[in-house]
């Protein structure tokens, strides 16, 4: 039997902004990942998406990002480990409080936008990220990209850690997301970025942007749910994975 889990970045609206359409993308995830108000979301937003998580039965992650609003944490920055433990001490703490007055437990952490992308190829940095989620919860789990810097720090940390694909985006040789300004970065094709991603769970490879095939472990499916076709896909998605015979659990029950 194989199992996966789905997860999706949910609150990420900001005062009277609404971006995503985080309560229909629910009733197919298993795994939220919700923002915590440096790239996006703010305390309101934070407390209704816990909210909702806790109604429809998904788990929750903090989703910390760089503290860079305007450019909804999408661009580099030049940060110390000591910054980066900081940052994410600060940004799991104020989602804890929402999950402990929901009565439920919070699952994971995953960094966001460029915070996730830098991690994924700078060890010193990513070992920063798993070090402050440990002192925070040792029993949290980082959801981090598969076969990148994210799994290989958390390991050394003593942190518990799910690997992460990507429906929807296509791979470089060397196993990061292909940057979004190339052409081809975003699958649009549904029926191939569901074909795509049975194979990364049942076959344990993804075909790369050069055609070549990339070991991968798939622990947990990224979706993407900030229009209408982008929850009609995550259905999809869902739908086709449980015909394959692939359960969807929360990752929790997976490492």
């Amino acid at each position: 039997m194989y199992k996966v889990d789905l997860n999706a970045d949910l609150g990420e609206s900001f005062g009277a902004y609404t971006i995503g359409m985080d309560k229909d993308v629910l009733k197919y995830i298993s795994s939220a990942n919700v923002a915590c108000g440096f790239h996006a979301g703010d305390p309101v937003v934070m407390e209704k998406t816990v909210a909702m998580a806790a109604a429809n039965g998904t788990a929750v992650g903090a989703h910390p990002g760089f503290p860079d609003l305007q450019g909804f944490g999408r661009r580099n920055m030049v940060i110390s480990a000591e910054e980066a433990k900081a940052y994410i001490k600060y940004q799991v703490g104020a989602l804890l409080a929402f999950t402990k007055a929901q009565g439920i437990k919070l699952q994971h952490v995953k960094p966001h936008g460029a915070f996730y992308n830098m991690a994924g190829k700078d060890f010193a940095l990513a070992k920063a990220i798993c070090e402050g989620i440990k002192e925070v919860d040792p029993d949290l789990i980082l959801l981090g990209l598969a076969e990148s810097q994210h799994i290989a720090a958390a390991k050394e940390v003593g942190l518990r850690c799910a690997s992460e694909v990507f429906a929807d985006r296509a791979y470089m040789d060397d196993g990061s997301l292909a940057p979004r300004k190339m052409p081809g970065a975003v699958i649009h094709d549904a029926d191939l970025a569901v074909s795509r991603t049975i194979r990364m769970i049942k076959e344990g490879v993804v075909e790369t942007v050069t055609g070549n095939l990339l070991p991968i472990k798939a622990d947990s499916v990224c979706v993407h749910g900030d229009n209408p076709q982008a929850v009609e896909f995550v259905k999809r998605l869902r739908e086709a994975l449980q015909a394959e015979g692939i359960e969807i659990v929360p990752m929790a029950e997976l490492v």
